[in-house]
Parts: C-alpha cells; sequence; structure tokens
C-alpha cells in the first residue's frame, strides 16, 4: 500500500461493532445490549475533530448508548439503524462534496465491503472477517475494541504531521 494516501485523508467514517468494540455484546434480559469500548479510541476522536477532521459513524446496529457516547464526545454524523451502508455513504460524501481519496473507511465484516471501494483507503481491524482482512488495504496491528481506532487516527495524523504530543 502506498502510505502517501494518508496524506490526502480529510474524513474518517467508522463501522461500531467489531471495530470500537471487540464484536461481543452482552444481552440483558429485558433485551437491551451492552457494548465495551476503548477510552484511548475516543480520546482519539476528539483529537481528529479539534484537529479539524471529519468523523462519521455508520452503523447497521442501533443502541441508545453506543448513540450517546459518539454525541457526548462530539461526534454531529451519525448514521445507525443502516439496512446498507454504501448508499449512506456515498450520500455523506456528495453531502459534503468529499472526493473518495479524502476518505478512510473502518469496518470489520461482510456489510463493511460494499463500502471498502468507495473510500480511498479501506481499512479493518487485525481480527476482522477473513473477507475483509483480504480486501482491506490497510490492516491495524490493534483489534476491534482494542485500540484500533486510536491506531489508525493516529497514523493518519502523524502522517500529516498533526499528533503534535
Amino acid at each position: 500500500m502506498d502510505h502517501a494516501l494518508f496524506d490526502h485523508i480529510t474524513t474518517l467514517v467508522f463501522d461500531v461493532d467489531g471495530v470500537f468494540t471487540n464484536g461481543e455484546v452482552i444481552v440483558m434480559e429485558n433485551g437491551t445490549f451492552i457494548r465495551t469500548m476503548h477510552t484511548r479510541d475516543g480520546q482519539a476522536l476528539v483529537l481528529a475533530m479539534e484537529a479539524g477532521y471529519n468523523i462519521a459513524i455508520m452503523t447497521k446496529g442501533y443502541s441508545e448508548g453506543v448513540r450517546k457516547r459518539f454525541e457526548i464526545l462530539g461526534v454531529k454524523h451519525i448514521y445507525d439503524k443502516l439496512s446498507e451502508k454504501s448508499s449512506t455513504f456515498e450520500a455523506f460524501r456528495q453531502e459534503f462534496g468529499l472526493d473518495k481519496s479524502e476518505i478512510l473507511y473502518m469496518g470489520d465484516d461482510i456489510p463493511d465491503l460494499s463500502v471498502y471501494p468507495l473510500a480511498g483507503i479501506s481499512v479493518c481491524p487485525a481480527d476482522g472477517a477473513p473477507e475483509n482482512l483480504e480486501r482491506a488495504m490497510y490492516i491495524t496491528a490493534k483489534k476491534g475494541g482494542q485500540g484500533c481506532v486510536r491506531e489508525i487516527i493516529e497514523k493518519v495524523m502523524r502522517q500529516q504531521g498533526q499528533w503534535n504530543f
């Protein structure tokens, strides 16, 4: 992969389950799901937004807790309950006048495959589905829910001279 592709990224779009989480859910008796997320992933989102990067979340799932977490972090573009992702991704890209080369998309499973060719860089966590690992342009060293979001945000920001800590 040509790492210079990271030079053009202005927008990072993420799936949730298997990316921010380890893909496991605890199902409560009342039917609600509980997920855990790595706090450094959240901090990286904040740092990226403060540096001027656009952040979006696109997920087939829905959880009030997950939505609230991203809202508290300041994420303005949260798309959930999606039946499929590619049309939402394209509508988002067009709404904000983004070129494909500006967008990094990170997803770990089959529903993300349709978005991979629409992004300038497709990324998969280290423990993604075999099909995703095979087709992603970049694979993180870290697994979903274990800091893979921080890893990729830090990589983009370092590449662009924006990680100044």
